[in-house]
């Protein structure tokens, strides 16, 4: 029988990534997720439940994640779910756990929102110089022909 393995997640980072490196120098970030559901009851009232989740990122992603991530940081996650089984050391119990296994990210909300929901101020980007000649002269629209979009001001 086929198989499909899919998650989709967007929420806020619980803490900050936690970037690790393999022996052999891979990245491994792992990073918590805090996913919100809002609903109202029959009664008309406002309900919440939070969900969090453990997510792994691997190579470039975990650096990326590592580098630009922090808690509170809204993210989309895409991915797929792992279960790690082990024996716990101190009750020698078998334990398990679900993990999110990052395959793809999106970084979600403006870039310069602090976790307490401020923006902070932009920064300036460099100004490129303007290249005259690689700017072809604009050329007159014909009196009948509809508006292009060149001439569209938004």
């Amino acid at each position: 029988m086929a198989s499909y393995n899919k998650v989709i997640l967007m929420g806020n980072l619980t803490r900050d990534p936690e970037l690790r490196y393999t022996p052999k120098g891979t990245a491994l970030a792992k990073i918590g997720l805090a996913v919100n559901r809002v609903w109202r009851t029959e009664t008309g009232e406002s309900k919440e439940e939070v969900t969090f989740v453990d997510i792994e990122a691997w190579s470039q992603q975990a650096e990326t994640i590592g580098k630009y991530m922090k808690k509170g940081n809204p993210m989309l996650i895409e991915g797929r779910l792992r279960l790690d089984q082990w024996d716990d050391k101190q009750t020698g119990q078998k334990r398990s756990r679900l993990v999110v296994v990052c395959e793809n990210f999106r970084f979600v909300g403006s870039p310069g929102t602090r976790e307490d929901g401020v923006a902070e101020p932009a920064r300036p980007r460099p100004v490129a110089a303007p290249a005259a000649a690689a700017v072809p002269a604009a050329q007159p629209a014909e009196p009948d022909a509809p508006p292009s979009d060149d001439d569209v001001p938004f």
